[in-house]
């Protein structure tokens, strides 16, 4: 974002409230000890050797807050964090530098203002406290003259950045050129060619072309680091059929869902209550004599049918004005009824029929989800003895002879299709395994549980040619017929572009309208729209990829629309590039700025910081 002129006496005392927090946070509040005052120079300016401590500090404990976890100093330098901020401290001491040069700086009444404004140096009458301004000062490491000398360097380097920064406009024209862009759109005719397309199909590869085509492209085909996993799994579907669920138990559950088993017929309707008889009578009048509609009552009201709306209800929901509504048809509007809300109007807007699902029926769906809640819980019951088990030294062999888990094994690898590994809790736990896990019973998501053994690492490799076979096979027919209809395309472009049309060549054609450069056309190769917009109107092209063979004809370009939604979106284009082009000119100066005040770095001085972070 770009950098803008601001209030001095705002950005002061951001500037205050950081170096107090930082100094009475810990780090800084006392000077790092021995003869080192400085990390360096920058021009005729020093880098402060606990300002460093105290910014370094400040990263670290920031990503420590956003990651709830501590960062040891080893892992911030591997981040670059004490890179970033040497470079920030260097990049704002030359611009110090620069401002010195040119003579820019504020007066001692604007800093005199700054200071009185900051509440952090105000007493308990809300005025300033010289007092307290010195213990503030003095607690964060800092004497009054250090302070002010960095609050008015701090000013003049905004000065500065607000100077070279400001008043930088990208042309509108490049803008307008981008929109433009973006908002262009095709018409266009394609037809897609298929193996279905072809006179004969080709021919299957042969072992020796398989084997041939496997060494010329033998990086394709690559099998990745697979670890042999034996593993015990225990799932309430394995038990649901040696669970036994008694009648009474399926009656209960069927008396326990009667609302969604036994629905009694219902009515969608809409109410609009009345505060009075008296007004009510005259609505209902409007609506036989003066031809009113029920929408139009509702919007007298202030309201939307929205608001009138009740779902649907039953007889007993309804009251005293149950037996007239469900007298009436579709589309009636009933009443006045007498409402807790007063007398009302009802329009009737659909019947719901009654839905009685018998016990027979529902039988064998309670009889499944009572298994499976059964099955579950088994499950979960034996898991603690499972664990116990294998905490006592016995093997996955050893349990599942013991137990109701079964034994498999497992070459997995990031993206096994196995059954096993569709579950993410294994495929989380097969990731982690090494060698010196002990198998431990842990949970599914569906209510299983499983342990796990890592018995080798087998790393990547070359695929053999009885791995690769199906692979080989569907590439290389794929590649063949690739050529075959590429080679038949190829043959009709040239009647395409005399003018011939689709049907003429028995070709099924599909016609696009306003697509633009985003548009997905589905089972076309990636780069198909791509193409489009770089052909001319009338142009037939040729396009291929992902085993596909697409004859495309470009029937006309469409310039983007100019209207709110583009002038919208070129003023925002506009405010993004300016800010970005006042970012870069401001990045160029800093950088230029540096490279002119020859930064000079005491690197003992730097890890005299570093040996003081855990």
């Amino acid at each position: 974002m770009a950098v803008r002129t601001k209030n001095l006496s705002k950005t002061a005392v951001w500037v205050l409230m950081a170096m107090l927090i930082l100094g009475l946070g810990g780090f800084g509040a006392t000077n790092l000890s021995g003869t080192l005052r400085t990390l360096g120079t920058v021009g005729d300016k020093h880098i402060d050797i606990d300002q460093y401590a105290n910014q370094l500090s400040q990263e670290i404990r920031a990503i420590e807050a956003q990651t709830g976890q501590q960062l040891p100093f080893a892992q911030a330098q591997a981040m670059g964090l004490d890179k970033a901020v040497l470079q920030r401290l260097v990049s704002q001491r030359a611009l110090d530098s620069e401002t010195d040069k040119l003579g820019l700086s504020i007066g001692d009444a604007a800093l005199r203002d700054q200071i009185l404004e900051i509440r952090a140096f105000r007493g308990v009458d809300g005025k300033f406290n010289r007092e307290g301004y010195r213990m503030a000062l003095e607690s964060s490491g800092l004497t009054e003259s250090e302070f002010e000398t960095r609050l008015r360097e701090e000013a003049s380097r905004t000065l500065l950045q607000g100077a070279i920064a400001s008043g930088v406009v990208m042309p509108d024209t490049y803008a307008k050129t981008l929109v433009d862009y973006i908002g262009e759109a095709r018409n266009f005719t394609y037809a897609r060619l298929g193996a279905d397309d072809l006179d004969t199909p080709v021919a299957e590869p042969t072992e020796d072309e398989m084997r041939a085509y496997l060494t010329e492209h033998q990086a394709d085909y690559q099998r990745p680091e697979t670890k042999t996993i034996t593993y015990a799994l225990l799932t309430p579907d394995m038990l649901i059929d040696s669970v036994d669920v008694d009648e009474a138990d399926l009656k209960a559950a069927y008396d326990a869902r009667a609302d969604e088993y036994q629905q009694p017929e219902r009515r969608l309707v809409e109410r609009l209550p009345f505060l009075d008889q008296e007004a009510a009578d005259r609505a209902a009048a409007a609506l036989e004599m003066q031809g009113t509609t029920f929408e139009q009552l509702v919007q007298d009201r202030g309201l939307e049918l929205a608001d009138v709306d009740m779902g649907d209800v039953g007889l007993a929901d309804l009251g005293a004005a149950g037996d007239p509504i469900f007298a009436g048809a579709v589309g009636d509007v009933v009443g006045p009824l007498p409402t807790s809300l007063g007398p009302a109007l009802f329009r009737i807007n659909g019947i719901l029929p009654e839905h009685i699902t018998t016990f027979e029926q529902a039988e064998p769906e309670l009889r499944a989800t009572l298994a499976a809640d059964r099955a579950r819980r088994q499950v979960d019951a034996q898991s603690r003895d499972y664990d116990d088990l294998l905490a006592g030294g016995a093997t996955l062999e050893e349990l599942t002879k013991e137990s109701d888990m079964t034994l498999g094994t497992i070459d997995w690898f990031e993206g096994s299709q196995e059954q096993i590994a569709g579950y993410t809790e294994f495929r989380d736990a097969a990731k982690a395994l090494t060698q010196d896990d002990y198998p431990e019973i842990e949970q599914l998501s569906d209510g299983g549980i499983f342990a796990m053994r890592l018995d080798k690492v087998t790393p990547a490799r070359d695929a053999t040619f009885d791995e690769a076979r199906d692979d080989l096979a569907a590439d290389m027919i794929a590649a063949r017929t690739e050529a075959a209809l590429t080679a038949k395309a190829e043959a009709v472009l040239p009647q395409l572009k005399d003018g011939t049309g689709f049907a003429d060549l028995g070709l099924d054609s599909i016609e696009e309208t306003d697509q633009n450069r985003n548009a997905f056309i589905q089972d076309t190769p990636r780069s198909m729209m791509a193409q489009v917009f770089e052909m001319n109107a009338g142009d037939v092209n040729l396009i291929t990829g992902q085993g596909m063979v697409v004859i495309v004809r470009l029937d006309k370009i469409l310039p983007a629309a100019d209207n709110a939604e583009a002038t919208a979106l070129q003023a925002q284009l506009v405010e993004q590039l300016n800010q970005s082009l006042s970012q870069d000119i401001l990045d160029i100066y800093t950088a230029d700025t540096t490279l002119r005040a020859r930064p000079q770095i005491d690197q003992r001085a730097v890890q005299a910081v570093h040996v003081n972070f855990p």
